[in-house]
């Protein structure tokens, strides 16, 4: 079992920043993938960034020059800085950690980004 624990969410205004984290701990396999995804309300949940071991990376079209996701495998942790925020970014965005080994996901509980006009 892997344990994500989210944190960073919040309140900002429009053009703000914000870094949400996400730390796994329990059984983190060394060949993995992680990933952000967000929900607004009424919508589909969508993939924001991923990054895979070896520091591959990929963006949502509407967050790319925006958003940069990052990892530190030592402290088993992802990154996402979120910059020049827009109101369309509202969302409770989860974490998401897949051992690429197993074929195994495991997601964190969520955390609120709230962007106000």
């Amino acid at each position: 079992q892997v344990q994500l624990m989210e944190s960073g969410g919040g309140l900002v205004q429009v053009g703000g920043s914000l870094t949400l984290s996400c730390t796994a701990s329990g059984s983190v396999g060394s060949i993995n993938a992680m990933g952000w995804y967000r929900q607004a309300p009424g919508k589909e949940r969508e993939l924001v960034a991923g990054i895979a071991t070896g520091g591959r990376t990929n963006y949502l079209d509407s967050v790319k020059g925006r958003f940069t996701i990052s990892r530190n495998d030592a402290e088993n942790t992802m990154y996402l800085q979120m910059n020049n925020l827009k109101p369309e970014d509202t969302a409770v965005y989860y974490c998401t950690h897949a051992n690429l080994v197993t074929m195994t996901e495991y997601w964190g509980q969520g955390t609120q980004v709230t962007v106000s006009s």
